[in-house]
C-alpha cells in the first residue's frame, strides 16, 4: 500500500510520516520533494517544482520503483494542493495497480500560521525565511483545499488529534499490521472503508 499523507504546509504531515514509520520500520518513507531538489540540479529553480511535467511524472516512477522493489509499504508526505496534479499523480499510481491510501490532513488557518511562524526547518536563516514565506503564501488556499478532496479521502484534523492518534486513525484505514508483532513485512493491505 502506498499511504500520501497530504495537507497545507505545517499541517504535520512529516510528524505522521515519523511516527507512522515508528509503528511500521519496514516500511519506506519517500519524500518526493527529493525529486524535485534533484530537478533543480539540471535547471534552475523557478518557483514551485510542481508545476513541472517531469517532476511529477518522476514522483509516480519513482513510487512505483519503491514499492516494487523495497517496500510493502510506502509512507508519502506531500502536499498537493492542486487539483489536476494531485488526480495526475495519485491516479498514475491507482492505474499502475496500486492501492492507495491518500490522507488529508485539515488544519485551521490560524494554527497553520502559527506552527509556520514557529518552524526552524534549516540552519540558514535567509533560506529559512524564504521557506516560510512561500508557506504562508498558500495557507488559504491549502485550508479551502479540505473541501475538494475526493471521496474515498481520509479527512483527519491534525490540530484536534496527536500524532499517536492520527496515526492510529491511519492504520485502522489501511488494516495494516505487523505480522506477528515482530517487525516482519507488513501483509498487503485493504482499504474498504472509505468516505463517499
Amino acid at each position: 500500500m502506498i499511504i500520501w499523507i497530504n495537507g497545507g504546509f505545517g499541517a504535520g504531515k512529516t510528524t505522521l510520516a515519523e511516527e507512522l514509520h515508528r509503528r511500521l520500520p519496514d516500511a519506506v518513507v519517500y519524500d518526493p520533494e527529493d525529486v524535485g531538489l534533484m530537478l533543480w540540479k539540471w535547471m534552475p529553480p523557478n518557483g514551485d517544482f510542481q508545476h513541472l511535467p517531469s517532476w511529477r511524472e518522476l514522483v509516480v516512477a519513482t513510487a512505483l520503483s519503491l514499492r516494487r522493489h523495497h517496500a510493502d509499504t510506502l509512507i508519502v508526505p506531500m502536499s498537493l494542493i492542486r487539483d489536476a496534479y494531485r488526480a495526475e499523480i495519485l491516479g498514475g499510481l491507482t492505474d499502475a495497480g496500486e492501492e492507495v491510501l491518500h490522507v488529508f490532513l485539515e488544519v485551521d488557518a490560524g494554527v497553520l500560521r502559527e506552527r509556520l511562524n514557529a518552524r526552524v526547518t534549516h540552519p540558514d536563516k535567509e533560506w529559512d525565511q524564504a521557506a516560510r514565506e512561500f508557506g504562508m503564501t498558500g495557507v488559504d488556499e491549502m485550508v479551502a483545499a479540505a473541501a475538494r478532496q475526493p471521496g474515498g479521502t481520509l479527512m483527519l484534523r491534525s490540530d484536534r488529534l496527536t500524532p499517536a492518534e492520527l496515526a492510529d486513525e491511519v492504520l485502522a484505514r489501511a488494516d495494516l499490521r505487523q505480522a506477528h508483532g515482530d517487525g516482519k513485512r507488513m501483509r498487503q493491505a485493504r482499504s474498504d472503508r472509505t468516505r463517499p
